[in-house]
């Protein structure tokens, strides 16, 4: 009889649903229930994409932040050298080149002389070369959707290499102290356009197969610049490896003039082109369904490097790592989107090689080392880092 009546009040009490479940008031003011219909519970740690202002606002704090570092480090650089210049003297002169008599210029009799003529056109130029290494970084990564890749991916500053190798072998001058320079520029452009031609099928290039093109196109260049290297005397040996290690000594207006339309209208066009690679990181199949035509974007982001990358190198010899350090940089704090990092890599390339060049020139007392060596000591560590990384993330572009 005690069985047969806990059986029945049990079943009693599983019938009424306020025992079981409490009443329908009490459902009510629960949180995350409204009457009978279940709720969803969002993560609280889930992330969220920053709004499109944020990221803009982001750009140009970094942007401002950069010109502002710029003309510090340009200030620092015109000051600093065997003779050194107050920085209001610096101020003074430029201004005074502009008719503005505020601050007198240099008080030292050479100082007017080591400014006009020595300081301000290595200034200017290793600006111009920064920003067109950076820009032609920015490029390949964005065409390639890598961001391991480089300009010398694709044998531009090898073929530049082999180039001025080539005019030193046989010590051609017919161009005076240009020659060098101009042989170096037109084999980049030439190498530049023979691997985008070698992996052309179909036509169309596929982005692995100009990888792998580039690479071997490298490795030929590296064997004619070393068979070069031993055939030519012991001076002319000295001056190619110093060529290849990369230096902005001996800058002159007349090469800042020579240079500087090419990068300027070079790194203008990459720029607008920033909308077409923001629809290609999409992939090939999104972007042609959006009317873009990647094959044209691929074949003008190449031209584009190829004259940012030879004429930056003509002058300057070869210069590692700064189309991959500061893209990358960039990338991270404001994002991918390209006109955005198209225009800071302008101001961090800029930036990161005037720096350089300024260690270059003070580190050691009454000698100028190559800038090439100490990019490279700050790019290989972030080479390896970068590395690393995508291992972590399995390979993808994080």
């Amino acid at each position: 009889m005690t069985s047969t009546h806990e059986a029945r009040t049990g079943a009693a009490r599983e019938d009424d649903p306020s025992r079981s479940t409490g009443s329908a008031s009490e459902r009510d003011r629960r949180p995350g229930t409204h009457g009978s219909t279940p709720s969803v519970e969002r993560p609280l740690d889930a992330p969220r994409p920053a709004p499109p202002r944020t990221k803009r606002a982001r750009a140009t704090l970094l942007a401002i932040g950069l010109a502002i570092a710029l003309l510090a480090g340009c200030l620092l650089s015109a000051m600093i050298g065997q003779l050194y210049i107050p920085p209001g003297e610096v101020v003074g002169f430029v201004l005074g080149g502009l008719g503005i008599d505020w601050l007198p210029g240099p008080s030292h009799e050479f100082g007017a002389a080591a400014l006009a003529e020595v300081r301000f056109p290595r200034i200017v130029l290793t600006l111009l070369v920064g920003a067109a290494l950076a820009v032609a970084g920015a490029l390949m990564q964005g065409i390639f959707g890598n961001p391991l890749a480089e300009p010398g991916s694709v044998g531009v500053s090898s073929g530049a290499a082999v180039g001025a190798s080539f005019s030193i072998l046989f010590g051609l001058t017919f161009l005076g102290p240009f020659t060098t320079p101009a042989f170096a520029f037109v084999a980049g452009l030439v190498t530049t356009f023979l691997v985008y031609a070698l992996s052309r099928t179909g036509g169309r290039t596929e982005v692995i197969t100009l990888i792998l093109t580039g690479v071997a196109v490298n490795a030929v260049c590296g064997a004619l610049i070393a068979f070069i290297t031993f055939k030519v005397p012991t001076q002319a040996r000295e001056q190619i490896v110093f060529w290849q290690m990369g230096s902005l000594n001996g800058s002159r207006w007349e090469q800042v003039l020579l240079v500087a339309p090419l990068i300027v209208v070079g790194a203008a066009l990459a720029i607008a082109m920033g909308r077409k690679l923001d629809l290609l990181s999409l992939g090939e199949k999104a972007a042609r369904h959006v009317g873009v035509d990647v094959e044209r974007v691929r074949v003008l982001s190449m031209v584009y490097v190829a004259l940012l990358v030879s004429a930056a190198v003509a002058f300057a010899g070869i210069i590692a790592f700064v189309g991959l350090v500061v893209p990358h940089i960039i990338r991270m704090i404001i994002g991918p989107a390209h006109r955005a990092l198209l225009l800071c890599s302008v101001l961090g390339g800029a930036f990161l090689l005037t720096m350089a060049d300024l260690a270059a020139r003070t580190l050691v007392e009454f000698a100028d080392l190559p800038i090439g060596m100490l990019t490279s000591l700050i790019g290989g560590p972030f080479f390896f880092y970068l590395i690393r990384r995508s291992r972590t993330k399995g390979g993808g572009w994080q």
